[in-house]
């Protein structure tokens, strides 16, 4: 039998073949990011703090990596995602509670009284998540939202929420992981909510997200256990909460963190301020034909203090507009 000698055709052709795939993971890392400014310092940074022998060289434990959810990962307008569901919530449960038809806020939801829903204010919005995220056991209110993630739509482009996903932010995560990179959710989010489908989206587990709480107790019910969910915060992890959690719940310092929003602005300060090279990124929202246009006057993901700290602090600033080609992995090429 002929066997192919160390210059034949074939045995080339087979190398090729095997190396083919890898060529192309390596030009097509972060596709839906256009060659700009930011992919550019993404890159940068990532070879700067991963490459054997560099004066940035970060040892893989230490290469921590944190993400805002809400205007980071995925979209947040018309309204948080979280609070659409607490509200849908409150129609599905009102057959339960008849003292709603009457009661404020529950009465304005019912009725689609968004005036009269504004006019609560934040005491108003808290009765309703209160009302919809507690009193009952962890796995009953992440059945909750499973089943509120499977047929719930957006208002604007009637796809699932968890669809609403950044695509480029997706590939980012997955681009930090090849290099080593552990990647967290850190977000003013109910954190029971985000464990829901997380792991499924994104790729981070459970134990990786960290989110506002509520206070919980061990219950044992005649041999039935279960974790009850009580009507009050135990962290609120928001703006100065975030370093303080991930201090608590990480141990470590990120050397990368992203976010959308003046929420984010005390985890990015907290990441830069660490030894070494570090990252800040912040999601601009300048799209307003693909997705929205806002930032220091808005009332969801407000960024202005941040905006300001971007520009004073050299971080990254992502032109959504500019600097990506997709928005969405419904609008994309991407699988």
């Amino acid at each position: 039998m002929h066997r192919p000698t160390a210059y034949s055709p074939l045995r080339w052709l087979t190398a090729f073949l095997l190396v083919l795939p890898l060529l192309t993971q390596a030009a097509e890392e972060l596709p839906s990011w256009n060659d700009g400014p930011s992919r550019q310092a993404i890159e940068e940074f990532v070879q700067a703090v991963t490459e054997e022998g560099s004066k940035d060289y970060v040892p893989v434990a230490q290469r921590i990596a944190v993400f805002d959810n809400d205007g980071t990962l995925w979209s947040e307008q018309p309204m948080y995602f979280q609070l659409l569901f607490a509200l849908s919530e409150v129609k599905r449960l009102a057959p339960e509670h008849p003292e709603w038809k009457t009661e404020q806020p529950f009465k304005a939801v019912l009725e689609d009284d968004q005036k009269t829903l504004a006019a609560g204010g934040m005491d108003g919005l808290m009765k309703i998540v209160g009302a919809t995220h507690t009193g009952i056991s962890t796995t009953e209110f992440s059945e909750n939202v499973e089943r509120w993630l499977a047929s719930a739509k957006h208002p604007k482009t009637a796809k699932p929420f968890t669809e609403m996903v950044y695509q480029p932010m997706l590939e980012l995560l997955n681009y930090l992981r090849a290099h080593g990179f552990k990647t967290y959710i850190v977000s003013g989010g109910e954190v029971e909510f985000m464990r829901t489908f997380a792991e499924e989206v994104y790729g981070i587990p459970p134990e990786q997200v960290i989110g506002t709480t509520f206070a919980t107790q061990f219950q044992d019910k005649d041999g039935k256990y279960s974790i009850l969910r009580e009507p009050k915060l135990a962290l609120n992890d928001d703006g100065p909460g975030k370093p303080v959690s991930i201090q608590s719940i990480i141990g470590r310092r990120p050397i990368l963190a992203f976010g959308n929003s003046d929420g984010d602005l005390q985890m990015l300060q907290w990441t830069t301020a660490g030894d070494g090279k570090r990252f800040a990124g912040i999601v601009h929202h300048t799209d307003a034909n693909r997705e929205w246009a806002y930032d220091r006057d808005s009332k969801i993901g407000r960024l202005d203090k941040a905006l300001d700290a971007a520009k004073a602090n050299d971080w990254t600033v992502v032109d959504m507009a500019k600097e990506w080609k997709h928005i969405y992995p419904f609008d994309s090429n991407q699988p």
